[in-house]
């Protein structure tokens, strides 16, 4: 059996590349949806059901658990794939399966804090707020994930979400290091105008935006703490697999790359998030 990894593009190879390092005996099968990408301008039935297929490939190909390397698939489609289609889906094929996300483990990592924990409620004024800014595409932040999640469990962290419609297309498209740090100062100068300063830690709330890290760095506040994706899901599948042996990983650390787009070599971007020439099997 295998661990399914899929995204709308291949941002996710960032999340990916983390899950191998962690796990290099398991095996893996990455599927992008580069026939629909980008998701994060799409309505939320839209996503719903690209993620759905995307799913049920993975499945296909004997994978046990899925992982959403994306956190517009994450934030709009998990808990509906999860609580209505999952249960009766798991009864057609007849044995388990499930599908995690990249927002959990990121929420926890943001928190300090379990996903089962709720902060009491007391109505006490809190002196001091830690401000995080989220970088991530306007479905996720239409979504309000982060604001949700992180509120109901710490009351002493405000989440500002920032909309980048464009960075991730951007990024796929090779942008140079210029445009791109002209959109990212862009997008830092909004947000902090709109909080009234600077924000106290980020997370970059789209697996692509892991590969211009830096251009981030270099706009926000220096010493700004940026909150990672692919080492707080790498940690967290870890911990799910020790403690739900149901879901296997395999052993024959096994690789493979399927998109719905174009099957081949693969441009150099994708070398920049897996750290290697990748080719892509049709599906």
């Amino acid at each position: 059996m295998a661990i399914g990894v899929f995204d709308s593009g291949v941002g996710g190879l960032s999340i990916h590349r983390a899950l191998v390092q962690a796990m290099p005996n398991a095996d893996f099968v990455y599927l992008a949806d580069q026939a629909n990408a980008p998701y994060g301008g799409r309505d939320g039935e839209e996503i719903v059901d690209l993620t759905r297929r995307g799913c049920e490939t993975l499945f296909a190909q004997g994978c046990d658990l899925v992982v959403l390397a994306c956190n517009t698939a994450s934030g709009i489609a998990l808990r509906r794939l999860q609580q209505t289609w999952l249960p009766a889906y798991r009864k057609q094929i007849g044995r388990p399966v499930n599908i995690l996300g990249i927002i959990v483990p990121t929420i926890e990592a943001a928190t300090g804090v379990p996903w089962e924990h709720e902060a009491e409620r007391r109505g006490e004024k809190v002196e001091k707020l830690d401000i995080l800014a989220v970088f991530c595409t306007p479905a996720t932040a239409r979504s309000r994930v982060y604001e949700i999640e992180i509120d109901k469990r710490r009351q002493d962290v405000a989440v500002f979400a920032e909309p980048c419609p464009h960075l991730a297309s951007m990024i796929e498209a090779g942008a140079g290091a210029v445009e791109l740090a002209t959109a990212i100062q862009a997008h830092v100068a909004a947000i902090s105008s709109r909080i009234g300063r600077a924000p106290d830690r980020a997370i970059l709330g789209c697996t692509h935006y892991e590969i211009v890290a830096d251009i981030f760095r270099a706009a926000l506040k220096p010493g700004t703490p940026l909150i990672h994706q692919p080492g707080a899901t790498a940690a967290a599948l870890e911990a799910y697999l020790a403690k739900h042996p149901q879901y296997r990983a395999g052993e024959g650390g096994g690789r493979r790359f399927l998109t719905t787009g174009k099957p081949g070599a693969q441009h150099t971007l994708v070398e920049t998030f897996w750290g290697g020439p990748l080719s892509f099997e049709a599906i």
